[in-house]
């Protein structure tokens, strides 16, 4: 599946529609970026007022935190919830994702066993574990946090 198009994202239709009300050719350098990372380095290279630059930017960084407060509310609310099985899809996820990640370069790394993962496998399995790790981790870590700052 190839890479959704950063002007097709939330962050990025937000950021398109402000880059064109502020300067129309910046919009237009704007619609071929992937990432906000790929959108900042285009604003930083425009040819537009230092202001201007530092108010694109800010959008993109207000954007993204609200996508991932957003993700944090639902989690939250997951942990709240009375069903075991919310309370335990994160973990399961991981678990899951552990055991078969596991499995299969255990195959991989057997002669007798004809089993390869592709290229393109390692990569994506790669990319899943990452995700899946960082946000399982970092969502506990961050409500371990927000718990002890509220209590105190």
């Amino acid at each position: 599946m190839p890479k959704k198009k950063f002007k097709d994202s939330t962050v990025g239709k937000l950021l398109l529609g402000a880059a064109s009300v502020i300067n129309p050719a910046l919009g237009n350098v704007l619609s071929g970026v992937t990432s906000p990372k790929d959108a900042i380095a285009e604003i930083t290279k425009a040819d537009i007022p230092a202001e201007e630059k530092i108010k694109l930017q800010q959008l993109i960084f207000d954007q993204q935190n609200k996508e991932i407060e957003a993700i944090s509310t639902r989690w939250k609310a997951d942990a709240a919830s009375d069903s075991w099985l919310s309370k335990n899809v994160r973990p399961l996820v991981l678990v899951w994702c552990i055991v078969v990640f596991s499995f299969a370069g255990i195959l991989d790394s057997v002669d007798s066993i004809a089993f390869n993962i592709g290229a393109t496998w390692n990569d994506t399995f790669e990319k899943v574990m990452m995700a899946v790790v960082l946000a399982y981790f970092g969502g506990r870590t961050t409500e371990k946090a927000t718990n002890i700052f509220k209590s105190k």
